[in-house]
């Protein structure tokens, strides 16, 4: 299995109610995406973290393999959200993959 771990920080210049409208709409998208994409085992988003916090959203997915990762990167369904949900919103992204 493969764990796929991003951060995301949201843009500045959003106000309280943009920041808080992305952030369930990027949840809703993502998380969307379970039983569509091949080898996608499950997909959850955080957007609750605390305030010692320093990121605003958590993308916590697993895949069967390094191969089904890959595919769900460029899946027209999942580039779809990114496009229309995530990066409109975000000005920061940290990615981690590992086998787990």
């Amino acid at each position: 299995m493969v764990k796929h771990i991003i951060l995301w920080q949201l843009k500045d210049e959003l106000s309280e109610s943009e920041r808080e409208s992305a952030k369930k709409e990027i949840k809703e998208g993502l998380e969307g995406l379970k039983g569509k994409i091949p080898g996608l085992i499950d997909i959850t988003v955080n957007i609750y973290g605390l305030e010692s916090s320093n990121a605003d959203l958590m993308l916590d997915s697993s895949f069967e393999d390094e191969s089904a990762l890959k595919g769900y990167a460029v899946h027209p369904e999942h580039v779809a959200v990114a496009d229309g949900k995530v990066r409109p919103f975000t000005k920061s992204r940290v990615c981690m993959d590992y086998e787990a």
